[in-house]
């Protein structure tokens, strides 16, 4: 019972006050106004909002499939025996729990243009660094990068935690009867990780679609909205200083950034058969 008093105190409340606002010209100052449908009619009118959606979709696509096949490479190594493995373990979960805004922090200081470590560290090598933040599409490569780097920690970790659960027997079995390391991986260990598989998906493409700090703290959605997220926009929609401070706007972009979740997660749970059967 408690537990469902704060869930609807904390989630649904919210949630529905979110979709109610979404509905109305609601500014920090002032009362509201009725406007129906007409900030989802905006919505679907602004260009700016498309491409920040097209940058999340993107961000999303080189994030979440790179970063589970690096974790899962990394755990299959770190599950076997090799020296300083906790070491090795601890080195690569460390970036997780650091502040995702002092990761951005760090991640603005690498990638400066002029003056950061990537640029310097190539011009050792007589080579001219990219223009990190000046160009849109850099600025996306680095933003891809820091956010690997720190999140590939979880994928390993889960992975990690499956490869505990896979028979060692079954392997030595397939060992026996000839089978090589990679057709023991390929027929036996992947398929029993569908189960691991399937919670990062769902897992990882949730925190694509909501990213914020980090992104916010490396580029503020720059340059020219290159970088700019869906939670990004409906940021700078409601709460920037420097933005037009609709609230109600801004609630509507949430509202679909929470449609687009849940039917990533129904497709999720519909289409991937591996959930249930195996683990």
């Amino acid at each position: 019972m408690p537990n469902l008093l704060l869930a609807l105190v904390f989630l649904l409340v919210p949630l529905v006050l979110a979709v109610v606002i979404s509905f109305q010209r609601l500014g920090s100052l002032g009362k509201a106004t009725w406007l129906g449908v007409n900030n989802y009619i905006a919505l679907a009118q602004d260009a700016v909002f498309w491409e920040t959606l097209r940058n999340t979709v993107v961000f999303t696509v080189f994030t979440v499939p790179v970063g589970m096949a690096l974790g899962l490479a990394i755990a299959v190594l770190l599950n076997g025996v090799m020296p300083l493995r906790t070491f090795w373990r601890s080195i690569i979960f460390l970036p997780l729990v650091i502040s995702s805004v002092a990761t951005g922090v760090l991640g603005a200081w690498m990638f400066d243009q002029f003056n950061g470590f990537v640029n310097k560290f190539l011009a050792l090598f007589g080579l001219t660094g990219p223009a990190w933040q000046s160009d849109g599409t850099w600025a996306m490569v680095s933003v891809i990068i820091v956010t690997l780097w720190q999140r590939v920690g979880f994928d390993m970790i889960i992975y990690l935690a499956g490869l505990q659960g896979v028979d060692p027997a079954v392997l030595e079995a397939a060992e026996v009867d000839g089978a090589s390391g990679w057709r023991r991986f390929r027929s036996i260990t992947f398929p029993l990780l569908g189960p691991s598989t399937f919670f990062l998906l769902i897992m990882n493409l949730l925190y694509s679609f909501q990213i914020f700090d980090t992104v916010y703290a490396m580029t503020a959605g720059g340059p020219n909205f290159s970088t700019t997220m869906v939670v990004t926009y409906a940021y700078r929609m409601g709460f920037d200083d420097h933005g037009p401070g609709q609230l109600g706007y801004a609630a509507a972009i949430g509202v679909v950034i929470f449609v687009i979740s849940m039917l990533l997660t129904a497709g999720q749970w519909k289409f991937n058969r591996n959930r249930d059967e195996v683990g």
